[in-house]
């Protein structure tokens, strides 16, 4: 019906003498949202402004945006996309380059990975990885940056990304490509990082 009622709008409009036009659907229900989508990608030839409205709060709008607006990129729909969340109107933005990026379809912003916390975290890895986010936020770097919570699986863990740190029992490790190159004190850990990112070389 979502897409039926579009449909008829688009061809309501074109009658009156209008060609230049972007079509946008939106439902809070994700799935119905999503098949809605795929019923007028195959019908309607404007470009596609693709979003879930009244997604929800920051937490449960993340969700169902990621969710939904993850089926119908991946599927090649949209052209242009809107998250909407009750909250920070620039919680919708980074939403958005996140979904974006990690989908492909954004390059450029360092992406950061952290483990999650087990018995083995030695370090307040939680309030850690949120410094670390908020600090490479407008670093140009197009990277991989990964936070671990220990120094035994930590390495190992973060060989796949380009820099990284792991914490220890008052002392950090920093980690390039897999392989620990300093042991700074655990409250050097986050400068320590943040200097190598300024002077960073390809």
């Amino acid at each position: 019906g979502l897409a039926e009622s579009a449909l008829d709008k688009v061809d309501m409009i074109e009658k009156m003498g209008y060609e230049n036009l972007v079509v946008s659907i939106k439902s809070s229900d994700v799935m119905m949202c999503v098949k809605a989508h795929e019923l007028i990608a195959e019908r309607c030839p404007y470009p596609l402004h693709v979003g879930i409205t009244e997604a929800g709060t920051v937490y449960s709008g993340n969700v169902k945006s990621s969710v939904g607006l993850g089926i119908i990129l991946y599927e090649g729909i949209g052209n242009t996309i809107r998250v909407s969340l009750t909250g920070d109107p620039a919680e919708e933005i980074k939403t958005a380059k996140l979904i974006l990026k990690t989908l492909g379809l954004r390059r450029g912003g360092i992406e950061v990975v952290s483990c999650p916390t087990c018995g083995r975290t030695k370090i307040d890895l939680i309030r850690l990885a949120t410094q670390v986010e908020n600090m490479v936020a407008d670093f140009p770097l197009d990277i991989k940056v990964a936070v671990m919570g220990c120094a035994v699986n930590g390495p190992g863990e973060a060989k796949e990304a380009d820099i990284g740190i792991a914490g220890g029992d008052g002392v950090g490790l920093l980690i390039k490509k897999g392989e620990i190159v300093k042991k700074v004190k655990e409250e050097e850990l986050l400068e320590t990082l943040r200097q190598e990112l300024l002077n960073w070389k390809n």
